[in-house]
């Protein structure tokens, strides 16, 4: 037991993670799959962070190739070659900043802003609700790597706690 809260490790998910009075089951859900969906839209905001790296790594690379081009005697196809193509814009009057800006900017502050909207104005703000109910039906009570929370963990070289059947909690 925690003695600063009273909490036991069959107690299940801390203050944040448990749904305000009052809100069911099937808004739960929505809101997870909100929140899901702007998850997609942050792995994709990461991949277009990697393609801005990418094409910055690429257009020094190729700085460089031109460089042993024209020392290999080639000057003139590297001249041709470094005028086409280093600082070229990779979208219509855009290095990949701008893109990464507009797309911050826009699409994914709109995004965020509205997934933030639905948890304020449907579950006060917590976040990841849907997922903490998810892991109490999942886990198993009491067994060692399984615990509701971090705080729950024995210290290192501390005894495991005992293993003993807890209910389920409702589906979700």
């Amino acid at each position: 037991m925690d003695e600063a809260t009273g909490r036991t490790a069959a107690d299940g998910p801390d203050d944040r993670h448990v749904p305000p009075e009052g809100v069911d089951d099937a808004t739960i859900s929505a809101v997870g799959a909100v929140t899901a969906a702007f998850e997609v839209v942050e792995h994709a905001r990461g991949m277009l962070y990697a393609f801005h790296r990418l094409i910055g790594r690429a257009d020094l690379e190729l700085q460089e190739a031109l460089d042993d081009l024209e020392a290999a005697g080639h000057g003139e196809l590297a001249d041709r070659v470094r005028a086409d193509v280093v600082g070229r814009n990779v979208l219509a009057g855009r290095w990949t900043f701008q893109v990464v800006e507009d797309f911050d900017d826009g699409y994914h502050r709109a995004f965020a802003d509205a997934e933030r909207r639905v948890r304020d104005e449907l579950t006060a703000g917590r976040r990841h609700v849907y997922e903490a109910r998810l892991k109490e039906r999942e886990r198993t009570r009491g067994r060692p790597g399984h615990e509701a929370l971090p705080a729950d963990v024995p210290a290192a070289g501390g005894p495991p706690p005992p293993v003993t059947a807890q209910p389920v909690p409702p589906a979700l």
